[in-house]
């Protein structure tokens, strides 16, 4: 056997084994057996068998390479299996070895005694390790009886200053935490407390801990337990709930961390210790839009998605690839974020999923026709564009060719080579657009739909509001001005917004398209619109920062002061799906589409941003000056 694998045997231990039967059989059978009735040498003889089967059957069954001062309830369960049958064969082999008679009672009393004792000792070194970095009179007690009778110091990193942790949660997840969080000398946080509504546990102690109740006023956690941070370990807390808890501590002036188990998906299943995002707590839940209908429609087929690599197209990806589609071919003009993407799932999936990488721009037609030559998608989905408002009222030129022409590129490119659908990427800010970019998306719309009067590929768009975390979007900003020291800069406090997350977004996209007959508009209820402002006041809060400034920069070219809500049931269909509706828009004929892209062309070809906006203006109705809304606004 090679040398690394041997058990290692912890060879005091197995004296300590003997001593403890010693004493224990001097103790039970020297005051318990009359003198008369069984001779010392007898006695010397079944103790020793005993001791021989004992120590025998527990170094057969490894008993000696457990670390205890990590032992569970298995470990004890295992040396109570390994005693029983240690306890049987003495019985057998006293009986063939004729060693003279000792009464059953005493017997079953030594051997019961011993592996009491023998658990016992071993609990104690177990919590003893466990406390020992404690710095209070106990724990330094508990030091000093590990240095004598186990001989090991207390962890060396014991000098270093604990932060001091109330847990949010009594139960499994919370107790699972404290435990770690004492055994492990690396762990820079020692909890002093629980925090729980059980009032069953309230008073109660666990793992050494006293449970508070919830409405325990904050400053007596302070003062009476020295507490410094809140760890949450309630996985399954109602949102409003912890929101109003993480906002109680914030505000008090502690940071807050959260442990969570990772989702399935996660390779590493270990639990983590987390500061929570804003999204968790600012923001309704995320909803589970995917059902098993909209994965079995992916199932097995060539899905193109453009602007692949983006946030959104993405994610889109991530999604898709958990549906076992044949091919999914990631297009984009960017092709650091691509590869990201594409490693990222060779890396989860393996051989399982076959993925294609193309770099090219959706406005060059002849690398376009290449990609659907080679590889003849079903299913096209759409989310190549520019978005960012600013920069394209600044490059209005850019936003047409790349948003419009690119996206008919597209849409010219399905219908050559017979794709199944087609679904556009759409955005709330197409809704009575007041900017270059919501107006563009709103061409690609009117196209779409258009299309799908007299093409043979289904057509369907998909409309959303602000995604939470997206590249350019508010809330990485803010973080990055609050770790800066602030300012956070708003362009107006009346400002408010649509929120939803990227997964959400995502799955939008897929759901509706997989539900679309042809035509079809969709749009999501995105619930409750956010001010901006308590956004960064709310931020400011979490981050634990109390001096951070709001500063107010003036509404930017082209800005709402808030979007067009999606969700007008008066002017809806209703779908399947509670989340998803459907607009009731009338599309334009084939002609008249053509009619407007020719005017943009033209506007393009002169290569004036102005002339270009206007020509935007007159092929999308609805295109509206900013301060012809934001007027009418309080």
């Amino acid at each position: 056997m090679d040398i690394n694998n041997r058990p290692r045997i912890r060879w005091t231990l197995v004296v300590y084994d003997l001593v403890i039967l010693a004493l224990t059989a001097w103790i039970l059978l020297w005051l318990m057996v009359p003198s008369k009735s069984v001779s010392a040498t007898v006695l010397a003889k079944h103790v020793t068998l005993l001791a021989i089967c004992v120590i025998g059957v527990r170094m057969v069954l490894k008993i000696y390479t457990l670390i205890w001062r990590f032992g569970g309830i298995q470990s004890y369960i295992r040396i109570m299996f390994c005693d029983f049958w240690a306890f049987l064969i003495y019985l057998l082999f006293a009986r063939l070895l004729g060693l003279g008679y000792v009464p059953a009672f005493e017997r079953i009393s030594l051997a019961t005694a011993n592996l009491l004792v023998s658990m016992g000792y071993r609990m104690a070194y177990r919590y003893a390790y466990k406390c020992a970095n404690h710095k209070t009179t106990k724990g330094r007690f508990l030091a000093f009886i590990l240095k004598v009778f186990a001989h090991r110091d207390t962890p060396k990193d014991s000098e270093i200053k604990k932060i001091h942790v109330a847990i949010v949660g009594a139960g499994r997840l919370g107790s699972a935490l404290a435990e770690e969080l004492i055994r492990n000398p690396e762990s820079v946080h020692e909890p002093v407390c629980f925090i729980d509504v059980d009032s069953q546990k309230i008073g109660r102690v666990i793992q050494d801990l006293k449970v508070l109740p919830e409405d325990t006023n904050p400053k007596l956690l302070q003062t009476d337990f020295g507490v410094q941070q809140i760890l949450f370990a309630v996985p399954d807390m109602e949102h409003e709930r912890r929101r109003q808890l993480v906002e109680k501590y914030t505000t008090a002036g502690f940071k807050v961390l959260q442990y969570t188990v990772p989702s399935i998906e996660r390779a590493d299943k270990k639990p983590v210790l987390k500061e929570f995002a804003v999204e968790d707590l600012l923001f309704r839940l995320q909803q589970i839009i995917v059902d098993e209908k909209t994965e079995s429609y992916y199932k097995d087929k060539v899905i193109l998605v453009t602007g692949g690599g983006g946030s959104i197209g993405s994610e889109i990806c991530r999604q898709l690839a958990r549906m076992q589609p044949r091919k999914i071919i990631i297009l984009d003009i960017y092709e650091n974020c691509t590869y990201d993407i594409q490693q990222e799932l060779r890396l989860k999936y393996r051989d399982k999923l076959d993925i294609s990488l193309e770099i090219c721009s959706i406005t060059n037609y002849d690398a376009m026709e290449r990609v659907f030559k080679a590889y003849h998608p079903q299913i096209v989905i759409n989310a190549a564009a520019h978005k960012h408002v600013p920069l394209m009222e600044h490059n209005c030129i850019e936003a047409i060719e790349n948003n419009i022409f690119g996206c008919r590129n597209v849409i010219d490119l399905c219908e050559k080579y017979h794709a199944k659908r087609f679904m556009m990427v759409s955005t709330d800010k197409a809704v009575n657009p007041t900017n270059v970019m919501g107006a563009t998306k709103r061409f690609c719309e009117m196209m779409a739909q258009s299309e799908s009067l007299t093409g043979s590929v289904k057509y369907s768009c998909t409309r959303f509001g602000n995604v939470l975390g997206s590249a350019g979007s508010v809330i990485p900003l803010f973080k990055r001005q609050i770790a800066a020291g602030g300012p956070i800069t708003i362009t107006d406090k009346r400002i408010i917004r649509y929120f939803m997350t990227i997964p959400e977004a995502s799955q939008l996209v897929l759901t509706s398209g997989a539900m679309a007959k042809n035509g079809e508009l969709f749009v999501l209820d995105m619930g409750k619109p956010v001010k901006i402002l308590d956004l960064a006041q709310n931020m400011i809060k979490l981050s634990g920062a109390h001096d951070i400034e709001i500063l107010e920069t003036g509404l930017r070219p082209g800005e709402k002061l808030y979007e067009e809500l999606l969700i007008k049931t008066e002017e809806l269909d209703k779908t399947d799906n509670s989340l998803i509706f459907i607009e009731r828009d009338t599309p334009l004929a084939k002609e008249e589409i053509y009619k407007r892209l020719d005017v943009l062309k033209k506007a393009c070809a002169t290569n004036d941003d102005d002339a270009a906006r206007e020509a935007l203006r007159s092929v999308v109705p609805t295109f509206k000056r900013p301060e012809e809304v934001n007027r009418d606004v309080k």
